[in-house]
């Protein structure tokens, strides 16, 4: 019998073997009744700053023959008997599928969506813009360095998606089943084993890196096939007596940097494939794709490939994608997002503030908040976004002459500085044209600006907290934090990187919180501009049937499309894409 046991508590001295005895306690036996004990979530409990507390929640095994006390389940209502249940096994559909489906985009939706596919036989083929990881690392690590931008591979473009270079949060507001298989996957793939019981877990962008290769290795192994440097441009359509359908995609004609791979005669016609495994080491051929599709020669000049399926997972940063498919009449509307600033603060102030004199303690690890005030006079939310603890501010940038930022973290979260996103939502009102693409022209109204004010060289405009909330430049020379933002900032006054009535709402979004952890606003604090990449302004419509209303086999998914904000949202999504095709669809050739 296998028994579920909520608030196990333990103090930071007990380690987890006290929690053996504990269980037994709670449940009127021997501890020696009890076979196995397994955690199934650790969350820390710091209400109280005395007596910080480690709460669990446990699954137990009992011995064969072994029986919990009459009434204990009725007493207590935080034991439940674990009823196990049966998978259903997802049943294929009967609506032919003659070519391979196409999902673009190899974030975390994309590579989800893909490796279910491919684990059911679809043999899919993931495009992705950008480069694998490891070109994509040095591209990112060179922009840093010298302000050299690759507007193809960056910090948004690339393997892995945006996601990869963040703290690899994995906390999410949804309770979709489909999360459990979202974190076993990625602790398969290498990601800490402690992701599938942790209340607030995180992966780091140095483990991310090994576990985006590791689930493009499991996508090949299972028959699908991963091009890099594949951008596509916009979908292939034809007309049906019920309406649009695709037909395919076209690559844009600028998609010629190639992620380095061993095949040069790929290279030199315009598309690498991964050399991971799966087909080989060649370009897209004809053994890559069903009956009827093109050579490498022809895909050269036409940079068409036909599919009867599109995943469209693109991100929230592609803009030229977007606008395409807006011009291709794809449904789409405009959404909210959020505007602002990244902050910077001693990590040990924040690790003070949450676990007073335990701060620093070896087993609760470095802290972390999430802040949230409505402005009344303003209209608008205030709230924190994105806390990387022990990380880094990171140049984000994805569009020559823009400044964009973001935050992230490496597993050890070791930096000794916390930042976080200070962010006030906007709304289409806010937009400066009607329509779809208003927030991406708003967006980028911004990201100018801030290129401006840091010198037109990629650095970023910096102030204090002081400074910013008396409205006056200052110099960022006298901050307790120095800025982490490479490739450098410049003094500013950030009020002029921020739409009206933004930097006033950030300002009292900053006193309020300096009320809720003391020194938050603190004058020597550090603010860098600007924020903008916090999801997409955008959103492209899906029916009930996870597929676009108007365009039958386009199934638009994840953050890019505007039904995601984070890794395992994301994930999860492709999951449900990938299910709903496979649902429908069976795989036949022609």
């Amino acid at each position: 019998m296998k028994i579920r046991i909520a608030n196990l508590r333990a103090g930071l001295s007990e380690d987890t073997g006290r929690l053996l005895p504990k269980a037994a306690k709670r449940l009127g036996l021997k501890p020696g009744q009890i076979a196995e004990l397994n955690i199934v979530r650790e969350a820390v409990d710091a209400r109280k700053k005395t007596d910080i507390r480690f709460v669990y929640t446990v699954e137990v095994l009992l011995k064969a023959g072994v029986k919990i006390p009459n009434g204990i389940v009725e007493k207590d209502s935080q034991i439940t008997i674990v009823k196990e249940e049966k998978v259903q096994p997802l049943l294929r559909g009967n609506e032919p599928l003659t070519r391979r489906p196409i999902v673009v985009g190899a974030g975390p939706c994309g590579y989800f969506a893909a490796l279910k596919l491919a684990e059911a036989g679809y043999r899919p083929i993931l495009l992705e813009r950008g480069y694998d990881v490891d070109r994509r690392t040095e591209d990112v690590r060179r922009f840093w360095e010298t302000g050299e931008l690759q507007v193809n591979s960056n910090v948004q473009f690339g393997e892995g998606g945006a996601g990869t270079f963040s703290d690899g949060k994995l906390t999410t507001r949804t309770h979709d089943p489909r999360i459990t298989e979202v974190f076993e996957r990625l602790a398969e793939a290498g990601a800490p084993q402690e992701i599938l019981y942790k209340a607030k877990p995180h992966v780091g962008t140095d483990v991310l890196r090994q576990v985006v290769r590791n689930l493009r290795k499991r996508l090949e192994e299972q028959g699908g096939d991963v091009f890099f440097g594949a951008q596509v441009d916009e979908l292939i359509l034809e007309k049906t007596a019920l309406g649009r359908r695709v037909a395919g995609v076209k690559l844009a004609k600028e998609s010629e940097l190639m992620a380095k791979h061993s095949n040069k005669r790929a290279n030199q016609k315009g598309l690498t494939k991964s050399s991971a495994g799966g087909s080989g080491a060649g370009g897209l051929s004809a053994d890559s794709l069903p009956v009827g599709s093109l050579p490498v020669d022809s895909l050269s000049e036409s940079r068409e490939i036909p599919a009867e399926l599109v995943v469209l997972a693109i991100g929230h940063s592609a803009r030229d994608t977007v606008k395409n498919l807006y011009h291709q009449d794809v449904p789409m509307q405009a959404k909210p997002f959020a505007i602002g600033l990244r902050v910077e603060h001693p990590q040990e102030l924040i690790d003070r503030s949450q676990y007073g004199e335990m701060a620093g303690h070896e087993r609760l690890g470095v802290a972390d908040y999430q802040l949230h005030t409505k402005i009344q006079e303003a209209g608008r939310t205030v709230f924190s976004f994105c806390m990387c603890p022990g990380g880094t501010v990171v140049a984000a940038a994805s569009e020559e002459g823009g400044v964009v930022t973001n935050g992230m973290s490496e597993y050890a979260r070791d930096t000794g500085v916390a930042n976080s996103a200070l962010v006030v939502s906007v709304s289409p009102e806010d937009f400066p044209s009607p329509g779809p693409l208003g927030g991406a022209e708003f967006q980028r109204i911004w990201e100018r600006k801030a290129f401006e004010l840091g010198g037109s060289n990629y650095r970023a405009p910096a102030q204090t907290v002081g400074d910013f909330l008396a409205d006056q430049k200052g110099d960022v020379a006298g901050a307790l934090v120095t800025p982490t933002y490479q490739p450098g900032v410049t003094s500013a006054n950030l009020h002029e990187s921020l739409p009206k009535g933004s930097g006033e709402a950030l300002q009292a979004g900053l006193k309020d919180f300096g009320r809720k952890i003391q020194g938050f606003d603190m004058a020597q604090a550090v603010l860098t501009g600007v924020e903008t990449r916090t999801s997409a302004p955008w959103r492209i419509l899906r029916d009930e049937s996870l597929q676009s209303p108007d365009i039958h086999g386009l199934y638009p998914a994840g953050e890019g499309a505007g039904y995601a904000g984070g890794i395992v949202s994301a994930a999860v999504d492709g999951l449900r894409v990938a299910e709903a095709i496979i649902s429908t669809y069976r795989l036949v050739k022609e």
